[in-house]
């Protein structure tokens, strides 16, 4: 799938869908070890997300891969786990505030 930032993009075997913040390219978003589909694609049949891949998402966080080099924000929760191909997407830890004294 071709990936650019402001894709809509929504799993195919839960309710998950995100929008991509950062990286572009042929990249395979996954989510519950099933490819993604863009936001408008009619889904025939949904699946489930692979078991050791339904840890979930949470609405409004973001996740990265582990080179930084792809970001996506989540709109919608679902159950399935985000990642590049078999690698699985890390929920992004917000940066500290510089202290002021």
């Amino acid at each position: 799938m071709e990936l650019r930032p402001g894709s809509r993009l929504k799993s195919t075997v839960c309710d998950t869908e995100v929008i991509a913040v950062k990286g572009a390219g042929d990249v395979d978003v996954t989510c519950g070890g099933a490819p993604m589909v863009e936001a408008g694609t009619a889904v025939d049949e949904r699946g489930e997300p692979a078991a050791e891949l339904a840890s979930g998402t949470l609405m409004g966080k973001r996740y990265v891969d582990e080179a930084d080099a792809i970001e996506l924000l989540c709109t919608k929760p679902g159950a399935g786990t985000l990642g590049v191909g078999a690698a699985p997407l890390t929920l992004k830890e917000a940066k500290p505030l510089p202290a002021s004294d």
